[in-house]
């Protein structure tokens, strides 16, 4: 087991939790609903922040939709490349700023009643959220915005997407973490650079230590009242922190999944999804092995793939 037990229980009650919120989300800001097995038009709250696509691009077939979506994640993935060795450390944190803001406007417009200027009123509960997120060290703070934000992104790109470009785009995907993890180690650097240079990081991030470790750390805060010098002693006694992380991406492609799911298919086959994922993720945590980086999105993947092929023989 890559972590330990109440680490492994931690990020899957997070993953899960976070599904959860996305299927509503989705759900929320949804054109169509499936309604005794067929597909109805439905009046869904609309996006906000001008984030929703136009009519025509809905209605675009599923090529054109997943090469728009691949190669605009081809740019996305080259401008933090860009950022990163450029070290642009104040631009990749105002990014991460503006999208977190947006993300949880999204979502918090989605809890609200249909009132005029909810999705301001939402703006406004996001901004500080955001603020703290990026600029203000907190793993509360942190994880917490992170269980809302990915629903937020998934509702913008579920409108378009079908069944058969949602397959291909996680099999690319896939293929993708899989060669960034295990032969490029890209997604290391990226990972490294975030948390020890912009000091943000997209996803799940739980620091753990071991009982000596952290009676340790206790000592130190005891003696060192003052938090320069409590950040500097740390440095210097380089006691061993564990972290365990689960990379932005292994949480929004899912969410993404079960909401074009929802879509198409309906409630129980979304649910599916969900299950699926959380098994595929709960394996990969189960079997990994200490000190080892794995690519979740392959595991993850499979799971969906699974929990697809059950809602296609039992209720298609």
């Amino acid at each position: 087991m890559k972590h330990n037990v109440k680490i492994t229980i931690i990020i899957l009650v997070m993953f899960l939790l976070t599904q959860f919120i996305g299927l509503y989300v989705v759900n929320s800001y949804s054109t169509q609903k499936v309604v005794d097995g067929q597909i109805v038009n439905s009046t869904g709250k609309i996006l906000p922040y001008g984030m929703g696509f136009q009519e025509e691009d809905q209605n675009l077939d599923f090529t054109s939709i997943l090469f728009s979506f691949l190669f605009s994640l081809i740019i996305v993935i080259s401008l933090i490349f860009l950022l990163i060795k450029l070290k642009a450390k104040f631009i990749m944190r105002t990014w991460f700023f503006v999208v977190s803001t947006l993300a949880l406007g999204i979502t918090f417009t989605s809890f609200l009643p249909e009132v005029k200027y909810a999705s301001l009123i939402a703006l406004a509960f996001a901004l500080p959220f955001a603020a703290v997120k990026i600029y203000k060290k907190s793993m509360v703070t942190h994880n917490l915005t992170e269980l809302l934000i990915y629903p937020g992104i998934a509702a913008v790109f579920v409108p378009i997407l079908g069944i058969i470009s949602i397959i291909i785009l996680l099999l690319v995907i896939s293929i993708y973490d899989m060669w960034a993890v295990w032969k490029s180690k890209i997604m290391q650097k990226m990972a490294k650079f975030q948390m020890e240079e912009v000091n943000v990081f997209g996803g799940f991030l739980i620091p753990y230590a071991s009982k000596k470790v952290k009676e340790k750390i206790r000592n130190l805060k005891l003696k060192f009242k003052d938090k320069k010098r409590l950040e500097k002693e740390f440095k210097k006694s380089k006691l061993k922190i564990n972290l365990a992380l689960l990379g932005g991406g292994d949480i929004v492609f899912p969410i993404i999944t079960s909401g074009v799911v929802l879509k198409i298919w309906g409630i129980a086959p979304a649910v599916l999804v969900i299950i699926g994922a959380f098994l595929g993720l709960g394996g990969l945590l189960l079997f990994s092995e200490k000190k080892k980086m794995y690519p979740a999105m392959p595991f993850i993947s499979a799971g969906i793939f699974l929990g697809m092929l059950v809602s296609y023989l039992f209720f298609i």
